[in-house]
């Protein structure tokens, strides 16, 4: 699996936060190329440019206490990035970091962080030779679905693109979605948009950008295999139509 030289660098302040002892995990895009090269997905994965992580504490930070730890650890490890708070957390929103060249100033990749949000179930993750805290694979397939499941699915194509490549390597057992779902106190809804509507999901996914050489899977087969995968999960449809 290829990591370009922008993930590398992500990768190395996630490791950075974990050798510093911040209570600090990490979710999305990054821990899901991690756990895909770590299952042996046979192919590349769409790549990304921010950092999702969950931050759990007490008492609770503000947004500049955490941007200074985080700038400790990052100075300490030598990694040339500075952090600047760009958007304060708040209910139902996370704070935003932005980590840019110390010479140039320059926004290399963003960093957002849900404050005391339910825990997650995590595991010790290892990729392009670091090592880092992040949320094991259920709780993934379980955040993903969860958005999926809404009308948000339209502008979160990218999580029905992961959900295909989880597919691959995970099997998605109902009963330890659920569980992840309980814990994280997330809850499915109705499928309505990905069910009812796959032609407008089809348009959202050819305006979704693979950058670098990522070869895009064709829209008909990563809708099949999600909506076979999530099988039980999907309310009220037929074994076999939903094999279909």
């Amino acid at each position: 699996m290829t990591i370009s030289a922008e993930e590398k660098r992500m990768y190395d302040v996630m490791q950075a936060v974990y050798d510093g002892g911040l209570p600090v995990s990490f979710k999305g895009s990054m821990v899901l190329k991690a756990c895909l090269g770590e299952l042996g997905y046979p192919g590349d994965t769409r790549h990304t440019v921010d950092i999702d992580a969950d931050w759990h504490s007490d008492p609770q930070p503000s947004a500049e206490q955490m941007a200074e730890s985080l700038q400790e650890v990052l100075s300490g490890r030598g990694l040339g990035l500075k952090v600047r708070v760009f958007r304060r957390y708040g209910p139902g929103r996370s704070a935003g970091f932005d980590l840019a060249d110390v010479e140039t100033d320059e926004v290399l990749f963003t960093m957002d962080v849900d404050v005391n949000r339910p825990v997650p179930q995590t595991r010790i993750y290892t990729a392009g030779g670091v090592r880092f805290r992040g949320s094991v694979p259920v709780q993934m397939i379980a955040d993903k679905a969860a958005v999926i499941s809404t009308d948000k699915v339209f502008r979160r194509i990218k999580d029905v693109i992961d959900l295909y490549y989880l597919s691959h390597v995970v099997p998605f057992d109902r009963a330890a979605v659920l569980g992840a779902l309980k814990n994280s106190g997330k809850h499915l809804e109705d499928f309505d948009g990905f069910l009812c509507r796959p032609e407008d999901l089809r348009h959202a996914y050819g305006k979704f950008r693979f950058a670098g050489d990522v070869q895009k899977p064709p829209f008909d087969e990563i809708y099949r295999t999600v909506k076979a995968n999530l099988g039980d999960l999907l309310p009220g449809e037929p074994a076999l139509e939903r094999e279909r």
